[in-house]
């Protein structure tokens, strides 16, 4: 991807990204209000991290603003691939699925349906020489925990939408990293690393964008509507690199979210807990339910999230098993510490209030 190579090149990147996140700004904030009219709202229990009523659905304004430019990029930079256009309208489909998931509730069958469908859509228009364990298994095996693993990403998104702020941060990153990640590779990407480079772009972009309205306290949340369509496209992002041959970078972005709600479901589970049920017991609840602020939980992460980004690009460069193992390692060393403090860290009272 060539275009971060002059500086008018680098200026429009500034402007794109400028302009959706201000856009998916103003659009969540028209959304929030109608919200609020509507009294869609996402009240407080004994599992909840807030204290107050609030907007639930703000996703809407992201996906708004995301899912259109995806499309135009799709559409500029490699008009004919189904692939792409399969994964934006699954994506559109899983939203509305999603929305009357918030509104009135839908069966988990039904969901877990409808995610495992849309998945399959498009799974089956990736042409066969592109491949998750690059032809080291056949190919019905290779698709299939494919199809699994980006179920379970796209749930695990949901799971970790706790915390004012979480969730923006990480896709924020993860988006940031992946057009990083294309960057690296360079014009031999052509178009499609245009359109996987830029979509990652604009999908942390817009998550920025809300975020400004996230930031605790939150004056919306995402809702279902927000956080599986957004699991759902990064999945998909995440999926295409790795099926690049950058398996590495694409393993390092997501590995926070991918060690606590992994821990957290396997130790649930040992405890013979039903596993569909909404709990308080990921790794960044614990640290607020400790009296860390959700301002502060969220500024950790970005932290963490920033030092993953780094170690994901410097695999991009990496041509030997060993680095990639390196590469690996020290990803597991930076999240083992990243749930190390959110597990066990005691604030302060000038911490907690931050």
């Amino acid at each position: 991807m060539d275009l971060l190579t002059s500086l008018r090149g680098v200026a429009l990147v500034a402007v794109l990204c400028l302009a959706t996140a201000a856009c998916s700004w103003m659009v969540t904030r028209w959304v929030t209000a109608l919200l609020i009219r509507r009294e869609i709202l996402d009240r407080p229990n004994h599992r909840s991290s807030h204290g107050t009523p609030t907007p639930r659905g703000g996703g809407i304004g992201v996906l708004a603003v995301a899912l259109p430019l995806m499309g135009v990029i799709a559409w500029l930079y490699q008009p004919a691939d189904t692939v792409t256009w399969a994964a934006l309208g699954a994506a559109g489909i899983l939203a509305l699925v999603s929305w009357a998931d918030d509104v009135r509730g839908v069966p988990v069958m039904l969901r877990l349906g409808a995610h495992i469908a849309c998945v399959v859509l498009v799974l089956a228009l990736v042409p066969e020489a592109f491949t998750l364990f690059q032809g080291a298994l056949p190919l019905v095996l290779d698709r299939l925990i494919a199809a699994l693993l980006w179920v379970w990403f796209l749930n695990l998104y949901n799971f970790m939408d706790g915390i004012d702020g979480l969730a923006g941060v990480e896709t924020a990153a993860i988006g940031a990293g992946i057009f990083a990640a294309t960057a690296l590779i360079g014009a031999q990407g052509g178009g499609p690393a245009m359109v996987l480079g830029l979509s990652g772009l604009v999908l942390g972009a817009a998550a920025l964008g809300f975020l400004a309205l996230n930031w605790h306290p939150a004056r919306v949340f995402l809702g279902d509507v927000g956080s599986v369509p957004l699991g759902y496209l990064t999945g998909w992002l995440l999926l295409t690199l790795a099926m690049w041959g950058y398996w590495v970078a694409a393993l390092i972005l997501p590995a926070y979210y991918l060690a606590d709600s992994g821990l957290t479901i396997a130790a649930r589970a040992l405890r013979g807990e039903k596993l569909w049920q909404a709990h308080a017991s990921h790794f960044y609840q614990r640290a607020v339910q400790r009296g860390w602020s959700h301002g502060r939980v969220a500024r950790f992460v970005a932290g963490g999230d920033i030092a993953l980004m780094a170690l994901a690009l410097f695999s991009t460069q990496v041509v030997t098993p060993a680095g990639d193992l390196l590469c690996l390692a020290g990803a597991a060393a930076i999240v083992a510490l990243m749930l190390l403090w959110l597990a066990r860290a005691m604030p302060k009272d000038s911490d907690a209030a931050a």
